[in-house]
């Protein structure tokens, strides 16, 4: 089984890989996108990281 950043890392390239085929979507559009979600993803992986301390009682 594929770790979690590769799995990330291969989303983020086939998102890069598929964008400036779609003439609608601008440079801007595409970095404000994975910007989106880099940031989403992270949020995420914080928001359960905190989970698993509290259920663990680390916290």
């Amino acid at each position: 089984m594929t770790s979690v950043s590769t799995q990330v890392f291969l989303v983020l390239i086939s998102l890069l890989l598929v964008l400036p085929v779609v003439e609608a979507v601008e440079t801007g559009d595409a970095v404000a996108l994975l910007l989106g979600v880099v940031l989403s993803v992270t949020g995420i992986c914080a928001c359960l990281g905190i989970y698993a301390r509290k259920r663990n009682g680390q916290m």
